[in-house]
């Protein structure tokens, strides 16, 4: 019989850990910046368009056919087959990031009960990372006509990113006391940040610049994409050289190693969520408040083109100053949460981004410099709001089932895009108005302020068995 694993738990020990969970933030925000919120959408639209032209257009160039897609497209003509079904080429992109969110629904709660149950967190961590930098490089193959090799690697890449989020957040509580909680997460939130604004810094330096380096469109972006893959790939190698395993119950890692009885463990642990009501009140809070802020994001860029009529050069620049500033703004709100509370930092951010929604409809129309400073204010709050939420909610969930409550928070995010996207469309389609669908929003925010100012947080952390940080 061997000795039980004897980890050192002393504080220099933990910020070695600490030290290298940061990289992982800086390892994986390229992905996110690069592929999703850049570059892959716009790109691998006219991909799919050119498929649809060599099958409905045979007899026109393929850029000509492109460049006027739209106004040959019929009812019966201009489609892509995906399994059968023909889709047009303007909605494939959304269909696979629909996709990739149905199916991280479903996967992410087993990667949380195998990380928790196997205690194999490193390895799943290192594997799932690797699965979503590979899948990432291969993007740089989509070319011609190739939507469909774009859209599984996406899917496949973006599950690699979902499932290692899970395992990295809840590492989190084992390298790091309560009160040192915020400070961790808040940096860890930054770092990501900055090192997913640097790459995205050099990656527009070199589509911007491609005709002087004599480097085609198409391939300018196909070795961004290639770029984050191995940005991600490289530095992931930081966290898993620093972070260590922890031992579990013994009779746990040999009754559910496997997927069965991961599916089977998820189920008690929704179950259980009814012994946790603080708990479940936070998720719900923060599901509906983070739906406000990543359905703000995610309409930004489109606000500004439809409703203010800005150009795209205004509309990456903000992205990466957004980038930058946030680094500073989750230092920021985390210091506020150490000389404040948590809690009361979150509710200021809240108070901040209903403030942001109801400013964004009195901007005027060509305004560069008002979207820029409403650009500054998202940033101030964007990074600190949800670094806030992951360290509060780790202090709100009990020991050693910390990656099977994570990917319950990891569901909550990518489920609650929806509502925002559909609030989002009934309110453009009753009122034909940008301006009014951004303020719509406003909702999401005043909800979850009064849902978040509910719950009773040390009593919540003292239901899961933790100890209460000296402020919260």
């Amino acid at each position: 019989m061997t000795a039980p694993q004897v980890i050192d738990e002393t504080p220099k020990a933990r910020l070695r850990e600490q030290r290298g969970w940061y990289w992982y933030d800086w390892a994986n925000s390229a992905f996110y910046t690069t592929i999703i919120s850049v570059f892959l959408g716009p790109y691998l639209i006219p991909v799919a368009k050119a498929a649809a032209c060599g099958k409905d257009f045979p007899g026109m160039p393929v850029d000509a056919c492109v460049a006027d897609f739209d106004r040959l497209a019929t009812d019966r003509l201009g489609f892509v087959d995906v399994l059968g079904a023909d889709i047009r080429p303007a909605a494939y992109f959304g269909l696979t990031m629909t996709v990739a969110v149905l199916l991280q629904i479903v996967i992410l709660p087993v990667v949380g009960a195998l990380a928790d149950h196997t205690g194999r967190k490193k390895e799943l961590l290192g594997g799932f990372a690797y699965v979503g930098a590979l899948s990432t490089m291969g993007l740089y193959f989509v070319a011609g006509d190739r939507y469909l090799l774009g859209g599984v690697l996406f899917i496949v890449a973006n599950l690699g990113y979902g499932a290692s989020i899970v395992v990295y957040d809840s590492f989190l509580p084992q390298i790091s006391t309560p009160d040192e909680r915020d400070r961790v997460s808040s940096r860890g939130w930054a770092i990501g940040y900055l090192g997913g604004g640097l790459l995205l810094a050099l990656n527009l330096v070199l589509y911007l610049g491609r005709d002087g380096l004599g480097v085609s469109e198409g391939m300018a972006v196909r070795i961004s994409m290639m770029s984050a893959g191995l940005w991600w790939a490289i530095f992931t190698v930081v966290p898993l050289l620093a972070l260590r395993n922890r031992p579990v119950p013994a009779h746990e890692t040999t009754a559910l190693r496997s997927v069965g009885g991961s599916f089977r463990q998820l189920g008690r642990t929704i179950a259980e969520l009814r012994r946790y009501p603080r708990t479940l009140l936070f998720l719900i809070a923060y599901l509906v408040y983070n739906d406000g802020v990543q359905t703000v994001i995610g309409n930004s860029a489109a606000y500004a083109s439809e409703a203010l009529k800005l150009s795209k050069d205004v509309q990456i620049s903000t992205i990466l100053m957004v980038q930058f500033v946030a680094f500073g703004g989750a230092l920021l709100l985390g210091w506020l949460a150490g000389r404040y509370g948590t809690k009361r930092t979150i509710l200021a951010s809240l108070v901040v981004w209903t403030v942001i929604v109801v400013v964004a409809v009195f901007l005027n129309e060509g305004a560069a410099t008002q979207f820029y400073a409403m650009g500054f204010a998202i940033a101030i709050v964007l990074g600190g709001t949800q670094a806030l939420s992951r360290s509060l909610f780790s202090q709100v969930i009990p020991q050693g089932r910390e990656a099977e409550y994570f990917s319950l928070l990891q569901i909550s995010d990518k489920g609650s895009a929806f509502i925002g996207s559909l609030t989002i469309t009934l309110a453009l389609q009753f009122s034909n108005s940008y301006r009014i669908a951004i303020v719509s929003l406003v909702v999401f925010f005043v909800i979850g302020f009064g849902l978040l100012l509910a719950v009773n947080i040390p009593r919540a952390i003292r239901d899961a068995g933790n100890e209460v940080p000296e402020r919260i």
